[in-house]
């Protein structure tokens, strides 16, 4: 007897955090023939993303934070840039209001929908569907580099908004002072050759040391001086977010570890060099 040829079944990975709707999708799906791996949260889509291999990508975007869907397909795009990625809303508007994520989705599922008519759409779209050409992604380091000018301009319209630290009369060119060059070190070391735990060690910073004794000269407090330095850091992590889409993330982790300890032994020195000033005024 001839054997029927059974029909290529699609794997699933589905993302939502609420237990019942993922229950109810994944016996959906699987009584229509695709395989259907859940997962509950970010963490766990992510692992399943960079362990196993998947055809579809259903993902709901809030989960529970708003657009963490959104990271889920980013994600897959980089590691899996064949798979379909349809990702889940219950806004009734979404279409107009997600053009932005429509760049990583392939199509949007507007809640509520009929569960049954979802296989369906899947094997339409699987029968259609085209690769999404892989982008060239980045290190962060390469990131940092191309948008410098823009992180500066970013620390020093976050900086004047801060009254104890705006309040300080200053040109742009004497507040920013010796920034630019404390992110070539850092982007310096960002390039260096990774260690255990990312990157190299932390080393004297000429920058560091001139901007902790420049503070000084201004008028700073110690107080102000962590301040400036924390600005900072959130000026770098917001830049990152920004450039979500080109991230390599095979390397963020530890390229996100480095840049909080190169950000915070530059503080550290720069400290140093502050209470130097303080201690000795005519070594300034």
């Amino acid at each position: 007897m001839t054997q029927m040829k059974t029909s290529v079944t699609h794997r699933i990975l589905l993302v939502d955090d609420d237990a019942t709707i993922r229950t109810m999708m994944r016996r959906t799906l699987e009584s229509k023939g695709f395989d259907v791996v859940p997962a509950a949260n970010v963490t766990e889509a992510l692992k399943f993303i960079t362990t196993e291999t998947f055809d579809v990508l259903i993902t709901d975007l809030h989960m529970p934070n708003p657009s963490d869907g959104f990271a889920v397909i980013t994600a897959m795009r980089h590691s899996q840039p064949a798979a379909l990625t349809l990702l889940v809303s219950g806004y009734p508007d979404v279409k107009s209001a997600m053009d932005a994520i429509l760049l990583e989705a392939d199509d949007i599922i507007v809640k509520p929908f009929q569960t049954g008519k979802l296989a369906d759409l899947i094997r339409e779209k699987m029968a259609t569907h085209q690769p999404a050409p892989r982008t060239q992604k980045e290190r962060v380091a390469a990131i940092l580099q191309r948008c410098t000018s823009q992180i500066v301009e970013e620390w020093l319209l976050r900086v004047k908004k801060i009254p104890e630290l705006g309040g300080i009369s200053l040109t742009d060119k004497e507040r920013t002072g010796y920034l630019p060059k404390l992110i070539e070190d850092l982007i310096v070391r960002l390039m260096e050759p990774s260690l255990e735990g990312g990157g190299m060690e932390s080393v004297c910073s000429a920058a560091a040391v001139a901007h902790g004794k420049m503070r000084k000269l201004q008028g700073y407090t110690p107080g102000m001086l962590v301040h400036d330095s924390r600005i900072l850091q959130v000026t770098l992590f917001g830049t990152l977010q920004s450039n979500l889409s080109a991230l390599d993330f095979s390397l963020l982790l530890p390229d996100v570890m480095t840049i909080a300890d190169e950000v915070d032994s530059q503080l550290t020195q720069a400290m140093d060099s502050y209470m130097d000033v303080v201690l000795n005024p005519a070594a300034a």
